[in-house]
């Protein structure tokens, strides 16, 4: 079986899983050679067929931008995923469990671009003057991978653990905030499970646009005016259940954002 044709096959096979909500074996487990360029590749061709359907690509998403897991994965840059537009939900709504597989909840800044950026040479002052906008946000992760069983390729090229995203609505300008110290606590059920703040993402959240800037440029690829980026986790992530009520409340005057998971927990193709 040659690159091309085991990669495509990798691509439908994850498509089917986001389909059926049915986890698939890794990747790795049958593709051990499989690099960053060939996972990017299988991403890539799944934001392909979804644009097919009518979706379209409303931002990008950073990970890996925690030392931890970047030691844990054996990596040394983080990795970046799609947000299509069906994958944000508003401030409290009901989120309907049985869309996801195993979710997992971060709590991260929501950057709201008011001009483009483009790399390769964008530097930390160029990516904060390109923001119009930070909310608090919160990232649901996802893995159509059978118990997250995950090394470095299995994530990128299951667009990077993408699920869902729910947007605050405090908008607040990013030369009012330290983005570096700003803090969040995160609380399930009403329980607080973690605490955290933005230097935990690669020392500051302008670093990860910069790097995504940066990464995307060479592939022709620019952040446009009006998109959305996250960064990076704040915290390491908590996992949702059905039912569950996931609330971050950030400091900075961004407010409190919740996810509400109801209890729907049939596995559905995705509406």
């Amino acid at each position: 079986m040659t690159s091309s044709t085991r990669d495509n096959d990798a691509a439908q096979a994850l498509l089917e899983a986001h389909r059926t909500r049915q986890t698939i074996a890794p990747l790795t487990d049958t593709a051990p050679d499989l690099g960053v360029e060939g996972a990017y590749g299988i991403q890539l061709a799944q934001v392909h067929a979804w644009k097919a359907e009518g979706r379209t690509v409303k931002g990008h998403k950073v990970g890996l931008t925690s030392r931890a897991m970047q030691v844990q994965l054996g990596v040394d840059q983080p990795d970046f995923g799609h947000l299509m537009d069906d994958m944000f939900f508003a401030d409290t709504d009901p989120i309907r469990a049985g869309r996801f597989i195993n979710p997992r909840v971060e709590p991260e800044f929501a950057f709201v671009l008011g001009k483009p950026l483009t790399g390769p040479g964008v530097t930390t002052a160029e990516a904060l003057s390109a923001i119009d906008y930070v909310v608090g946000a919160l990232e649901i992760i996802d893995s159509r991978i059978t118990d997250w069983k995950i090394k470095l390729a299995d994530t990128i090229a299951d667009n990077a653990s993408s699920g869902g995203v729910v947007l605050g609505s405090r908008p607040v300008r990013p030369t009012d905030l330290d983005l570096r110290t700003t803090g969040v606590n995160m609380s399930r059920n009403g329980e607080l499970v973690a605490t955290g703040a933005g230097g935990a993402v690669l020392g500051s959240p302008l670093n990860a646009l910069a790097w995504l800037a940066n990464t995307l440029g060479p592939l022709g690829v620019t952040l446009e005016a009006g998109s959305v980026v996250l960064p990076g986790s704040m915290t390491g992530a908590v996992a949702a259940a059905p039912g569950d009520t996931i609330s971050a409340t950030f400091a900075g005057g961004l407010g409190t954002v919740t996810a509400n998971f109801a209890t729907d927990t049939t596995n559905k193709p995705q509406e």
